[in-house]
């Protein structure tokens, strides 16, 4: 198997909605947004399918040396065989990949957030600097592009945080700031559990549950918004598969929002034909 074949597999056996956006692309850009999404992935895949933290601990540090090889031009891995070739091209630098290490290990050092402030920076590491890799394999020429793609990385991770509560839960991890937990009186212990309490009322949990992720949601839509106006006319062209993104991930958001009590107990997801579809109607019509 060529390091091509593998990043290719590893971004298609994901599942993930940007693997879509990706299709339209040029192959070149193609080739590069895929070898960096495929080192993202098995970044992210050490926290989470790793039990043991000493190990995972271990083979994070492994990649920290792995991207310090190859950047001296020693690539070992299938991931960075594919990926250093478009490096120079696009501006990827080691700071980019070490700072999605960095995010990574936060999720084996931190599983509480207690203010916005606070989860914004863990966002920043693990989807703002991703998705400023991107808008530069995707062909930025405006400098303010940088800022709308940090904004809709923001936006991307709340809606996977917002997706996943009940995911996460089962892992011991709570994302929704502590503060905010606080705000709509939802208790940590029962978002771990995924339920209310033993001897209190069901009914009271849902009404509470549903109030704070209605305001998660509507937050992330706001973001989506915020990042959507800040990207330069100049660079929407270019930046189409971005936008794909967007529209399959704002739908998704608007799906969960209808019906919040659906994430404690399962992965809301759409159709892959659905995904294919949004992301078709982008890039055929410019528009979400």
């Amino acid at each position: 198997m060529t390091p091509q074949d593998y990043v290719q597999q590893k971004a298609a056996a994901s599942g993930s909605s940007f693997y879509y956006a990706f299709l339209f692309l040029p192959p070149e850009r193609r080739a590069a947004i895929t070898a960096f999404y495929a080192f993202c992935r098995e970044v992210d895949d050490v926290v989470d399918e790793v039990r043991d933290p000493d190990v995972a601990q271990t083979k994070l540090a492994w990649w920290r040396r792995e991207v310090a090889q190859a950047y001296a031009g020693e690539r070992n891995h299938p991931v960075m065989q594919a990926l250093m070739p478009h490096t120079a091209t696009f501006g990827i630098e080691a700071r980019h990949l070490l700072a999605v290490i960095d995010g990574c290990q936060m999720d084996l050092e931190q599983n509480r957030y207690l203010d916005f402030a606070n989860l914004q920076q863990y966002c920043h590491l693990v989807a703002g600097v991703v998705g400023e890799v991107a808008a530069r394999i995707f062909g930025q020429t405006q400098e303010q592009t940088t800022t709308y793609a940090h904004r809709l990385g923001l936006a991307f991770q709340l809606t996977n945080i917002i997706r996943d509560v009940g995911e996460d839960a089962a892992r011991g991890r709570i994302y929704l700031p502590v503060n905010e937990l606080q705000r709509f009186d939802v208790k940590a212990h029962e978002l771990l559990k995924r339920s209310a309490a033993p001897g209190t009322d069901p009914a009271d949990f849902e009404r509470r549950f549903t109030a704070l992720m209605r305001f998660q949601c509507e937050r992330a839509l706001q973001t989506y918004d915020e990042a959507l106006a800040l990207l330069p006319e100049a660079d929407r062209r270019p930046q189409k598969p971005g936008l794909m993104m967007a529209s399959i991930y704002r739908t998704l958001l608007k799906e969960i929002a209808s019906e919040p009590l659906l994430v404690l107990t399962q992965r809301v997801s759409l159709t892959p034909l659905r995904k294919f579809w949004l992301a078709w109607r982008v890039q055929a019509l410019g528009r979400l």
